[in-house]
């Protein structure tokens, strides 16, 4: 497991502090190194994991404010990943963004639009996919500003 958000840090990085945690699930390294480099832009901490038994371990472990998954894995599918964080952290369903190679699958595509997530198909533009997680962000932002104001007397 890598954590993109601490790669080549010192303490003397002028980035500043990362506002958001992502969980990146992608068993290419070259394309989740790019995608994970893309989100720092975005003032992410990414965490990096290559297959669905790690992811799971790692949303059991913590709390992620947008989770990018490819649907094709090895160890545990993302399809299979995802019904799995329904059933121990559900509040984070509504925060993947899956990306597959695999059009021609059309059960890949037809899992997404019934769980309600944004699928990206590889490859993709950089600014789509960037524009995939900023969506999420926004629903996390608009989230805990409704929960504080919830909590204001």
């Amino acid at each position: 497991m890598v954590s993109a958000g601490d790669a080549g840090s010192t303490g003397s990085d002028p980035r500043p502090t990362p506002r958001y945690q992502v969980l990146l699930l992608e068993d290419d390294e070259e394309l989740a190194a790019v995608l994970a480099k893309a989100l720092q832009g975005l003032s992410c901490a990414t965490e990096l994991v290559t297959n669905g038994v790690e992811g799971l371990r790692s949303v059991i472990a913590s709390d992620y404010d947008a989770i990018v998954c490819d649907l094709v894995m090895p160890n545990l599918p993302g399809d299979m990943f995802y019904l799995a964080v329904e059933r121990t952290r559900p509040h984070l369903c509504r925060r993947f963004v899956f990306m597959t190679g695999h059009k021609a699958e059309r059960n890949l595509e037809e899992f997404a639009r019934k769980v309600g997530c944004s699928v990206l198909w590889k490859p993709f533009e950089l600014d789509a996919f960037l524009e995939a997680v900023r969506k999420v962000l926004r629903r996390v932002e608009r989230e805990r500003a409704g929960a504080s104001g919830a909590r204001e007397p």
